[in-house]
């Protein structure tokens, strides 16, 4: 596929690194020259130096010639523009934009109603307050994903040295009896992705992720020795970027006592105007003294949601220390998550990450409902639907002959019934089913799931 991206930063060259690493063909356009640079470098990909809001520019870099147009500046203005200008001058099949402000409901709404179709405008504040929502009330809990409409849940946890699951085999646990339904997806270990097998040992410091039904997700976390919290009363925000005032904005009305740390005097009298009831407080979250003062021990959940990474690394790590039940931090840099699960910080998100994930969807080759990227793009929870024809319906799965480094974690019939199969299940047509791979196999499994007279096509 031919495909087009307007802007030249991070998450423009992670977006661009996947796309061709899945033999698309890529133009970038960048406006900074020693950027330009750095992503020829980088990428083996074309690179276009000019402002991506000219019509010359887009031109030269093949717009009327592009598939797929992708507009990652950091000017939402311009990524809107571009859509426009792809709209007018060229016949781009699908357009995905990246949109910051918060108000992408009135832009969203200002689009349809002018004609021009985006067909994915990503927030990511959004959704990085959505994943912070779901986890918020679970201590142990890294994260939850919710997959066939919800009624398939994801959880992460991590394995400490307490934890009476370490040191036991995924056999070990299958005869402790779990709940039904359930089975160990994912295993991450420092810098290695394991996808288990029965003799694998959970170890102290791993990062587990499990795979069930929402029926099953509280019995599960029982299972592991986790549990929900009871109530919230009380959440610590450090940072008044517009991520941190969605959370505080939901959780407003259900009665929850939030406070929100933030340096700046300006912002923190724009925050005052715009939340109802949270506590704006002009003051260092980092400072220990500041903290204590404010009364953090015992705190449900701090959540560092500065723009800064490293300033959410330690602020996080403090507030552990002084008795926050759970800690959730910001991350931009991906090779800083590694790192971050390894100092004991229970839950990170990535709004580069979820760009990833949002983009992926409209690019893959299978019927793809939905990507989940975890840490450096080591693993994916790939959401599709069994084509007919597909070389993986109805043989047993213990009969298929799947990608090394991959596993089905759930499957949802077009009935309503959903399971976690054993050996003995087959996928039908129609099924949506989830799988966790390897990144090295997602292109082997994606061939197995399209119907084969698509196929023969290519």
């Amino acid at each position: 596929m031919r495909i087009l991206i307007a802007g030249g930063g991070q998450s423009a060259a992670l977006v661009a690194a996947r796309l061709i690493r899945e033999g698309n063909q890529l133009v970038l356009v960048e406006e900074d020259p020693q950027r330009c640079l750095e992503l020829e470098e980088m990428l083996d990909a074309k690179i276009v130096r000019g402002n991506a809001a000219s019509i010359s520019v887009l031109r030269e870099a093949g717009i009327r010639d592009a598939e797929m147009l992708i507009a990652l500046t950091s000017v939402d203005q311009i990524n809107i523009l571009v859509c426009l200008i792809a709209h007018v001058e060229s016949n781009v099949r699908v357009k995905v934009a990246r949109l910051r402000t918060h108000e992408v409901g009135h832009w969203r709404r200002i689009c349809q109603e002018a004609g021009l179709k985006i067909d994915l405008i990503i927030h990511p504040e959004t959704d990085i307050s959505d994943r912070i929502l779901r986890v918020v009330r679970v201590p142990g809990v890294t994260e939850i994903l919710d997959f066939a409409e919800g009624k398939v849940k994801l959880f992460g946890m991590n394995i400490d040295h307490k934890s009476p699951r370490a040191g036991k085999t995924v056999e070990d646990l299958d005869r402790a009896g779990p709940p039904s339904n359930s089975l160990i997806a994912m295993i991450f270990r420092g810098h290695e992705v394991i996808i288990p097998h029965g003799a694998e040992v959970l170890l102290p410091d791993d990062q587990v992720y499990i795979v069930t039904t929402a029926a099953n997700l509280e019995a599960n976390f029982r299972f592991m020795g986790l549990q929900s919290q009871e109530s919230l009363e009380r959440v610590f925000i450090l940072g008044g970027k517009q991520a941190g005032i969605r959370v505080a904005e939901a959780l407003e009305p259900l009665g929850v006592s939030v406070k929100i740390f933030e340096r700046d005097l300006a912002r923190c009298e724009k925050l005052s105007q715009i939340l109802k009831k949270a506590v704006v407080i002009h003051a260092d979250g980092t400072d220990e003294d500041v903290l204590a003062e404010e009364n953090i021990s015992g705190v449900e959940a701090f959540l560092a949601m500065t723009g800064h990474d490293e300033d959410n690394i330690i602020a996080s790590l403090l507030a552990r220390r002084l008795g926050a039940k759970k800690v959730i931090a910001l991350i931009n840099r991906l090779n800083y998550l590694p790192m971050a699960q390894r100092l004991g910080i229970s839950t990170t998100v990535s709004p580069r990450l979820s760009a990833v994930d949002r983009v992926l969807q409209f690019v893959r080759k299978g019927r793809v409902i939905s990507v989940t990227t975890f840490r450096e793009e080591e693993a994916e929870a790939i959401e599709m639907i069994a084509a007919a024809g597909s070389k993986y319906i109805g043989k047993r799965l213990k009969d298929l002959r799947f990608p090394r480094g991959a596993i089905v974690g759930a499957i949802a019939r077009s009935n309503g019934d959903v399971l976690v199969p054993r050996g003995e299940a087959a996928i039908q047509e129609g099924d949506r089913v989830l799988i966790f791979s390897l990144e090295s196999t997602v292109p082997l499994l994606e061939s197995g799931f399209l119907n084969q007279s698509r196929r023969d096509l290519r």
